[in-house]
């Protein structure tokens, strides 16, 4: 049974908000970074001083677009530390959320559905986003381009900004040699840049893919949202630029219906209807769902969209020991916040459906359904692949079971790869699941 991580629930939900202020407010009189890397801007001491109380929801608009071309450099977490040590301190605690569960091992059948891709060799959980580049070089997984790097060092987003999007087809070995050759010696494993560019207190989108996405959506999205959904969204790599590409184009189409029909109309550069990968047993040409908590968070069934960003309930307000006010940078789920959870989730959340016993069943029927389903596609693999040796079928009859394959298992790895396994979104997580199973029914019954 998959294993859900709490810490990395909250984690993955706000891991881009790095606000040292609170997310959607601007700072009036941007701070310069207090270190030599960040010398060509005048730099001068101040103590962290508390920021203005955060606002929520639908009032929290207002990112700004990341400049391009311009000699974009990044300004590290590192840089910022002394002028902003409670924010810092706080990041730096994402280090304690050092647990990896091996979703191989706890999911068997995953190996059959990823088979002849990189999530069949090596498959663990997501952990404290400053292990980001630690991860990305231990995975067991091969890395070809450079657009692996995508969100895991702000010196790689800062050269995407500067240079375009050829970056992203660079090979990974030599971004690899120019941003460090080991973890350790990466600058900015993950950093402010990302939401802030070089100005703290003001959110920016630094990863322009977003903005391509959404169009002039964009602006009915809070700022502490886009900062989120610039990383944690289903993704795919274009197969001509290689670049990081998402699979809608306004909020009306970001759903997984949508994105499938989307990306199912995609074509590589031999005329071959775009695939992640081809599955050498069956045939099918599949797709690989990434990590879409901002799509969940945000399509038809979200109960608190409307109300709360992702900061809201991911990046709790804290107190230091001066009376000092800050924001909490230590992302973590907030049912482990019991002020917050005291504060406002109890308005709604009492009894039985007090969170701390709602959001765990949530998730125990959504891994149930993702077992089941994720086990039954495994059978159709198996028997899919018998049809396809045994030669009893024409291709036609054979494609058309592969398309269903690569449908069903698309809206199933839709859910499973989505952190929050249902809490984000419940009813949008069962509408998806139950497609999935009803195209892997259809499938079977096809080769009965």
């Amino acid at each position: 049974m998959k294993k859900t991580n709490y810490g990395v629930i909250g984690l993955l939900a706000a891991a881009c908000v790095l606000g040292f202020v609170s997310p959607g407010i601007k700072s009036a009189e941007p701070a310069a970074p207090a270190s030599d890397a960040a010398a060509a801007v005048k730099t001068e001491a101040a103590e962290s001083e508390a920021p203005a109380q955060t606002v929520t929801g639908v009032q929290q608009l207002g990112a700004e677009m990341a400049k391009t071309g311009t000699g974009v450099s990044a300004v590290t977490a590192d840089d910022w530390k002394d002028q902003y040590p409670l924010e810092y301190e706080s990041f730096m605690k994402n280090n304690e959320n050092d647990e990896v569960v091996d979703y191989i091992e706890e999911n068997p059948y995953i190996k059959t559905l990823y088979e002849g891709y990189g999530f069949a060799i090596s498959y663990g959980s997501a952990r404290g986003h400053t292990y980001d580049i630690e991860d990305l070089y231990a995975t067991g997984r091969p890395h070809k381009l450079a657009n692996c790097f995508t969100c895991k060092t702000s010196t790689f987003t800062a050269k995407v900004l500067e240079e375009g999007d050829s970056v992203y087809a660079m090979s990974f070995d030599d971004i690899k040699a120019e941003v460090g050759e080991t973890a350790d010696e990466v600058a900015d494993p993950f950093g402010c840049f990302h939401c802030h560019e070089n100005t703290p207190g003001t959110m920016f989108v630094t990863h322009m893919y977003l903005a391509n996405a959404l169009g002039q959506d964009i602006d009915k999205v809070p700022a502490a949202d886009l900062s989120c959904a610039q990383c944690h969204t289903e993704y795919y790599f274009d197969p001509e630029t290689k670049a990081t590409t998402l699979g809608y184009h306004d909020l009306a189409s970001m759903n997984p219906d949508d994105i499938l029909a989307y990306e199912n109309t995609l074509v590589d550069g031999e005329g071959n209807q775009f695939a992640d990968w081809v599955d050498e047993s069956t045939g099918t040409r599949k797709l690989k769902a990434q990590h879409p908590e901002f799509e969940t968070f945000f399509e038809d069934g979200s109960v608190h969209a409307q109300q709360f960003t992702c900061a809201d309930c991911h990046m709790g307000r804290k107190t230091a020991a001066d009376g000092t006010v800050f924001t909490d940078h230590n992302w973590t789920s907030p049912l482990n916040n019991q002020e917050l959870l005291d504060s406002t989730c109890s308005q709604c959340h009492s009894g039985s459906t007090d969170l701390k016993t709602l959001v765990p069943q949530i998730q125990a029927e959504t891994r149930e359904s993702e077992n089941r389903i994720g086990n039954k596609l495994a059978n159709l693999d198996a028997k899919l692949t018998d049809a396809v040796n045994a030669g009893t079928m024409s291709e036609d009859e054979l494609d058309e079971v592969r398309d269903l394959y690569r449908n069903s298992q698309f809206l199933w790895d839709f859910v499973f790869v989505e952190n929050s396994e249902g809490a984000h979104n419940s009813k949008m997580t069962k509408k998806t699941l139950a497609e999935a199973e009803d195209l892997c029914d259809q499938a079977l019954a096809r080769l009965n």
